[in-house]
């Protein structure tokens, strides 16, 4: 676990619980440190960034934030810090509701995301990852996929961790509105199941809160536990334990938004022990007081339940609005599983392009050295010569003595050795540039665009890299040749002549044709 992953960790905490801002100038403090231009930065930091962004009330700039850490991530090769962009990104999108995007390519980056923390081994990038992908699916009411997500995070931290009762708590949460959701179409012992589940979170919740903040997620935990118990045999104890409950957390700060689910728990939980003016009032003040960033869901359900106790009472209109929320009920349920079926579809069509694109890098990857292969090569020569005016420089590349470390120490020393150099030759190269082993121990490199006399400069560094790899005898000889891309083949030619030509003087040097100077410029 790097220092600077467990920085990210902790500013995340703290940019989560009032302290957005300071959060956001040390993260932009780490990003602008080595270079500075904080686009350079590491992911991490650009997440932490995003993360203060969003707790300062910024959302468009907490976005354009999670699209930089999103290219970050893929720039520093992290899988888990790119899934935590997308998926934030998404949930984002998604709550604000004005997305300006396509529906389809939000549930694309929820996906990508799901399937990119399944290759993170870094602990605190992959639970963060975990919890964002787990938010989103809860955003779309996708309860299904929610769950496994939590259930990771809370095996990846560590024991006394406080993060390992929030994932509990987490978890019982989603049962609770799971159930809430299952009520208002009617599932009512699917929605009993759901509660039990969540007792049984909430209980390990309260069991393992730990922190500064243990006292907190206790009261908030045993909150949901008595939700949970509200359509058991005996409503009495989990009404009185609602109530009291709720007064502590509200003289704690909790926010109106985080209370606002235990509204109809507590209602059902006073009508069915007797309590119906109670249980009348209560809902009156819920509806009065829900705040705006409630969600759809909590908003629903305690209108829901207020228009079922005004039935109860005898009101027609009640009973109208009732039928009709219902059926809008129901409409959106069918619609939450349709939503269901097109991200397993999505899943399954992006496991199998994914799988398709590691075949193709496999087909054209070297085994043994991890650099691209004779066919790979090969296709490359052919995809140049589609632009027939585009300079072209191609250096051939043969291993000196490597047959002595093979008869003297033996093939998985050759083997290493060649490893070695594939990667001392790769280092001298362009990003653009292709590097292959043609077999055995021959190298060769394409190099569009790059004129003869930068690429001797280029070849000669490439010997020096690989005299200078520690306890390895071979060098190389390079031969160099220029062509336009419509002539390759004789540049190969040419070049193939003139590493011959070195190896017979000796090797370990470059040379490349006489009258390629013409390609000077």
């Amino acid at each position: 676990m790097s220092e600077i992953a467990q920085q990210a960790a902790r500013w995340l905490e703290r940019a989560q619980s009032g302290h957005a801002e300071a959060a956001l100038d040390f993260a932009e403090s780490m990003l602008a440190e080595a270079t500075g231009d904080i686009a350079d930065g590491p992911a991490c930091m650009h997440f932490v960034r995003a993360v203060a962004l969003a707790g300062l009330g910024e959302p468009e700039l907490s976005l354009a934030a999670l699209d930089v850490a999103a290219r970050a991530a893929e720039r520093d090769g992290s899988p888990g810090w790119r899934s935590c962009a997308l998926a934030t990104k998404a949930a984002h999108l998604m709550r604000i509701g004005d997305t300006g995007r396509d529906f389809d390519e939000i549930l694309h980056d929820l996906v990508t995301a799901e399937i990119l923390v399944a290759h993170e081994t870094e602990p605190i990038a992959a639970v963060n990852a975990r919890v964002g992908v787990a938010i989103g699916y809860f955003e779309l009411r996708l309860y299904e996929l929610v769950g496994p997500h939590y259930d990771a995070a809370y095996a990846m931290s560590p024991p006394g961790s406080g993060n390992r009762a929030m994932w509990l708590f987490n978890q019982a949460e989603l049962h609770l509105f799971w159930a809430l959701e299952l009520y208002q179409v009617g599932q009512v012992a699917a929605a009993e199941e759901h509660t039990a589940e969540a007792e049984r979170y909430a209980l390990r919740a309260a069991d393992e809160a730990d922190g500064p903040d243990a006292g907190a997620w206790r009261d908030h935990a045993m909150l949901a536990a008595a939700c949970a118990k509200a359509d058991r045999t005996d409503p009495w104890g989990p009404a009185a334990e609602i109530e009291r409950l709720l007064v502590v957390l509200e003289g704690r700060g909790m926010p109106a938004a985080a209370l606002a689910f235990s509204r109809p728990f507590h209602a059902v939980a006073l009508r069915r022990s007797g309590r119906s003016e109670a249980a009348l009032e209560v809902m009156r003040r819920a509806i009065a007081d829900l705040p705006a960033d409630a969600g759809w869901l909590i908003v629903s359900a305690t209108q829901r339940t207020y228009a079922v106790l005004l039935a109860a009472h005898g009101s027609a209109d009640a009973a109208v609005g009732l039928a009709y929320g219902d059926t809008l009920a129901g409409a959106l349920w069918r619609q939450r599983l349709r939503t269901l079926q097109t991200v397993e579809a999505m899943k399954s069509l992006e496991l199998l392009r994914l799988q398709h694109e590691q075949a193709a890098r496999a087909a054209a990857m070297d085994a043994l050295t991890g650099i691209a292969n004779r066919g790979a090569f090969d296709r490359a020569v052919r995809q140049a010569q589609a632009r027939p005016a585009e300079l072209v420089t191609v250096l051939l590349i043969d291993t000196d003595k490597f047959k002595q470390i093979n008869d003297t120490r033996g093939h998985a020393a050759g083997d290493d050795a060649l490893r070695a150099i594939a990667a001392a030759l790769g280092a001298q190269l362009r990003e653009g540039d292709l590097l292959a082993r043609l077999g055995g121990d021959e190298f060769a490199a394409l190099l569009p665009g790059v004129p003869i006399a930068t690429a001797r400069t280029i070849a000669a560094r490439m010997v020096e890299a690989v005299r200078g790899i520690p306890d390895c005898p071979a060098t190389v000889s390079i031969g160099v040749a220029a062509a336009y891309a419509a002539d390759l083949p004789d540049a190969l030619r040419r070049a193939d002549e003139a590493m011959y030509r070195i190896k017979r003087r000796g090797g370990d040097g470059v040379e490349d044709c006489p009258g390629e100077s013409a390609w000077a410029a």
